[in-house]
């Protein structure tokens, strides 16, 4: 792993004091300081600009300053250097003081007389500039890294906790326990992971999904630490806390996805420690060839320059800085990158395969159609059903009551009875009524309307469960007075997923449900599903959906699942990348490479977006950087100095610093992409 920039770069020089921003930044500062009297004394700086300086002790500027230099400012290079070797890893920090060794030594002989070499001024800055490149490199590595540390932010320091008589008190959040009531106010952080147990609240939850709009959250609706009660006051009851909360576990998948290494990264490795062996045989060569032309002053000049020009900076930040930023930048939008691997493949993948329930679907009923007998209206047939149902737990009863609701479709009933198996009555408006399906029907020996029997075929025949209100007289047969359609209800975003996915060139859209035929194909026809083109894969067993992915990839397709992460794992863990959505509250999915915070699905196509971007820059920085290193490689070592044209180590240095900065500002364009799905 030489030279992650790093391996004796960042991992290896992180292990020495001082490697840091703010240390890097004082060692700069410092060297500044001493390096400008030993440039202002150089006799070679004075030739040049044609000025004169004598004064007692003159002499000794260079080498007291420039040894203070080397030591005080070169010290993080040379410890970094023994670690590289310790662990037979060559990279950068062994280049670099290679590099500054030769010129002091080179240096100290020549004040001793033993050389005529006037190297000191070269020497300090050299060492000041690549203090200067590393400052910069840290600190742009730190503010991309600064993610983790704004997520801990988000949480409040303390709650106020109930106690038993019913008052609150207010405790540090490390002293909650799962179990505990918290009173969270408007305005306020929820403290830990929870359920609400009193009031309801629209909560700010972008930090963990990356959507701006506040969410409705209920009686029994889940709330997530750090989250924001944006308009009222509500109950919490605690259970998760500490490294069991959702913002601790998305901490975590953002260090490791920043501290995995990709493809990319372990080419940038290659590389580094090929350079280390392409430089020292280059600078051996240099030596050995301007010696032999009998000008052993060039041959340490040149040897110094073409050990300063192939110090790998650039390339130590061209892949991590790109890894950075890519992974903070996604943890922002609500996608969470757990394997850098699985984002790399996403820029290739060409079927991307869904689970239905949950992801293309809310996995939650939703009303479908209504239709009313003669002498009925619409709305008074779901106000009636409404209300029957409004004592029900049934999820199909909740649909019923919720879309009235909605609809402001008020009546109250009174004598609610369950009828188990078959359905539900009440007495509304002073008459009874009975809701429910083919059942009730038969038990009741109904007879169904032709109109009402035409609606109901026709949405049986597209899989929507059926449910009829009856009036049921005391005298006479019971009265079948309206019809509903229920579905599970598609997401109304899933439509512009798809368009969005086809617009980026995946080739193949694919659902996979283990719903009725009817059922499928009748989703996929909302969703525009081409013909020929996309696939169903419908009544799949939980258990057999990995296979579906298998088949998709025997036949050369690369493939992305995106499921809920409950009964998707295996099929997760098989694809090419899997992406578990709407897991806000469970990140920590082991199966899946890539964790969509939000239920959104148009959060896919950022993933790719992000991926093809992310990997753009890495390659342009390889390229810069290794592009940089073959040319100025045998400038260095003075193949053109027949021509005039020669690179002292300072300008160097110089060259340097700057093909660090152009990597740099690169990567620092990836925060252009847009990531936000309302931002496609």
């Amino acid at each position: 792993m030489a030279g992650h920039g790093h391996a004796g770069g960042h991992q290896g020089h992180d292990k020495h004091a001082g490697h840091d921003p703010e240390a890097f930044r004082r060692k700069f500062w410092l060297s500044l300081i001493l390096t400008v009297p030993i440039v202002l004394t150089s006799h070679m700086v004075m030739d040049w600009f044609g000025y004169s300086l004598d004064f007692p002790g003159m002499s000794w500027v260079g080498p007291v300053l420039g040894t203070a230099v080397f030591f005080y400012g070169g010290w993080p290079f040379l410890a970094g250097a023994v670690s590289e070797v310790r662990d037979r890893a060559p990279g950068m920090m062994l280049l670099i003081s290679m590099a500054i060794t030769v010129a002091y030594t080179a240096s100290m002989l020549t004040s001793l007389g033993v050389f005529d070499l006037d190297f000191w001024w070269e020497l300090a800055a050299l060492v000041t500039i690549m203090l200067l490149g590393h400052w910069q490199e840290m600190k742009a590595i730190g503010q991309a890294q600064g993610a983790l540390a704004a997520l801990a932010a988000l949480l409040p320091d303390d709650a106020e906790r109930l106690t038993g008589e019913g008052a609150t008190e207010r405790v540090p959040v490390a002293q909650l326990v799962v179990g505990d009531t918290v009173l969270v106010r408007s305005g306020a952080r929820v403290p830990a992971d929870g359920r609400i147990i009193d009031g309801t609240a629209e909560l700010d939850e972008s930090m963990i999904t990356g959507e701006s709009r506040p969410v409705a959250r209920t009686v029994g609706g889940r709330v997530v630490a750090g989250t924001v009660a944006t308009d009222s006051t509500i109950r919490v009851r605690i259970d998760a806390v500490g490294d069991d909360t959702a913002l601790a576990g998305i901490g975590r998948l953002v260090a490791q996805a920043q501290a995995s290494s990709g493809r990319a990264q372990v080419l940038a490795d290659r590389f580094a420690a090929m350079l280390f062996y392409v430089a020292t045989g280059a600078a051996l060569l240099t030596f050995i060839a301007w010696s032999a032309l009998g000008d052993v002053n060039q041959s340490v000049v040149r040897t110094v320059t073409v050990l300063v020009i192939a110090c790998p900076h650039a390339l130590g930040l061209a892949i991590p800085l790109v890894i950075a930023l890519s992974t903070a930048m996604a943890a922002k939008a609500g996608i969470l990158v757990k394997d850098r691997l699985a984002l790399e493949r996403m820029r290739t993948v060409d079927a991307v395969l869904f689970d239905k329930t949950g992801t293309l679907t809310k996995g939650a009923h939703t009303v479908a159609g209504i239709a009313a007998a003669v002498g009925f209206t619409d709305d008074e047939a779901l106000r009636i059903a409404g209300a029957v149902e409004a004592d029900s737990e049934h999820p199909l009863a909740r649909a019923l009551t919720a879309v009235a609701h909605d609809r402001n479709l008020h009546a109250s009933a009174t004598g609610f009875r369950s009828l188990t198996g078959r359905g539900v009555q009440a007495v509304v408006d002073d008459r009874t009524y009975a809701v429910g399906g083919p059942a009730l029907l038969r038990e009741l020996s109904a007879t169904v309307p032709d109109d009402l029997v035409e609606a109901a075929q026709r949405w049986s025949e597209r899989g929507a469960a059926v449910l009829h209100l009856l009036l049921l007289e005391e005298s006479g047969s019971p009265q079948v007075i309206g019809a509903f359609a229920l579905e599970d209800e598609i997401r109304p975003e899933a439509r512009q997923a798809i368009e969005q996915l086809r617009r980026q060139g995946v080739k193949k859209i694919v659902m996979i449900t283990g719903d009725a035929r009817a059922v499928a194909e009748a989703v996929a026809a909302d969703l525009g599903f081409r013909p020929g083109v996309d696939e169903v894969f419908a009544e799949v067993l939980p258990a057999d959906k990995d296979r579906a992915v298998a088949e998709l990839q025997a036949r050369g397709l690369i493939v992305a699942m995106v499921g809920d992460g409950v009964n998707d794992a295996p099929a997760l863990a098989r694809a090419d990348v899997g992406l578990a959505i709407g897991a806000g509250t469970d990140v920590a999915i082991e199966s899946a490479g890539v964790v969509l915070a939000s239920s959104d699905p148009r959060g896919v196509s950022s993933v790719i977006r992000l991926s093809k971007a992310s990997y753009r820059k890495m390659i342009q920085n390889l390229a810069w950087a290794a592009g940089y290193n073959v040319i100025a490689i045998p400038l260095a070592a003075g193949v053109l100095a027949w021509a005039g044209i020669t690179l002292s180590p300072a300008i160097g240095a110089v060259l340097m610093s700057a093909s660090t900065i152009v990597v740099a500002l690169n990567a620092q364009l990836l925060r252009r992409v847009r990531l936000a799905p309302h931002q496609q």
